[in-house]
């Protein structure tokens, strides 16, 4: 897919993409995710990347980078922390847990039990955690992402339709087409220099604002609504698309104009996010669910110009 980003985002793509060759667009979308203030969720197979994605693009934008591997025995504690008494001081002492970070890798979230899944919930949506009844913010920005092995995989458990929704988009890697495959048996990537930080606090925070205040005009609006209502009322999926997923794909819809330079977005910006945004939220009733199979769906259906 051609991108055609603002100057000001290109170094930042390009720096990952050094490192990921041939995902321009999978960097892309994890930028956009990362202005629009929300997490996302890599699903594939083990091997195409999705580590090397989130520690790389930790590094470009400069956040404070933590990880937790998710294991089936795995306890909420080990993500939080714990708070113990200190007998030299005589007080209860906070030990934080890898979650106090900017950019948190939730590595095969799949793989731990539900409960120690739900630790992440508050801290995805309200960005502070509470730790014995006592609440504690997290660093700003918090970002997570999150990588899943596909569920038919022995010993993974399935996320809960609640937790999904706290993520803004999800998509694959996939595997490198022919050309990129044959730099990475090269060599290329992993001779490219370590990732140095390219943006700072100011820069991201401006980028954050920018894209709150992008324009959605009323007929564009309206095809976002259109859409969603698609997702509610054609009888094709299992549930709709929730407030919270339409408040998704708006958020996306304007970080998407943003990265390409805009400050109003049209409908091309709604059709190269759709599908990611859905891909978690929506199941047909009959059949595979897939990224191409819900944009056919929605794009034959619901044309922009209707």
């Amino acid at each position: 897919m051609n991108e055609t980003l603002a100057p000001e985002f290109r170094p930042i793509v390009d720096a990952v993409e050094a490192h990921l060759l041939g995902k321009r667009h999978a960097i892309s979308l994890t930028l956009a995710a990362f202005f629009a203030g929300g997490h996302v969720l890599l699903e594939d197979i083990p091997g195409v990347g999705k580590t090397t994605l989130a520690k790389t693009f930790a590094n470009v934008m400069g956040l404070d980078f933590g990880r937790v591997q998710f294991t089936g025995d795995l306890l909420p504690s080990d993500i939080l922390g714990v708070s113990y008494f200190d007998q030299e001081s005589g007080k209860f002492v906070l030990k934080k847990g890898p979650i106090f970070t900017q950019f948190l890798l939730a590595d095969e979230i799949n793989r731990s039990m539900p409960k120690t899944q739900s630790a992440l919930l508050e801290a995805m949506e309200e960005h502070h955690v509470t730790i014995d009844g006592i609440s504690h913010p997290l660093k700003e920005p918090f970002f997570v992402i999150a990588t899943q092995n596909p569920h038919e995989e022995v010993g993974t458990f399935a996320l809960p339709h609640s937790q999904l929704d706290r993520f803004l988009c999800s998509f694959g890697i996939g595997y490198p087409d022919k050309e990129a495959e044959r730099a990475v048996l090269l060599g290329g990537g992993s001779r490219a220099a370590a990732a140095v930080p390219l943006i700072d606090a100011a820069a991201i925070n401006t980028a954050m604002e920018a894209v709150r205040t992008v324009h959605l005009s009323p007929a564009l609006i309206d095809y976002l609504q259109s859409l969603i209502a698609y997702t509610r009322d054609s009888g094709r999926f299992v549930y709709g698309l929730s407030t919270r997923g339409a408040l998704a794909l708006a958020a996306m819809t304007r970080a998407w104009a943003h990265l390409h330079g805009r400050d109003y977005a049209v409908p091309d910006d709604v059709q190269a996010v759709l599908g990611e945004v859905c891909l978690h939220r929506l199941a047909f009733k009959e059949g595979v669910t897939t990224l191409n199979r819900i944009r056919h769906e929605l794009f034959s259906h619901v044309p922009a110009d209707a």
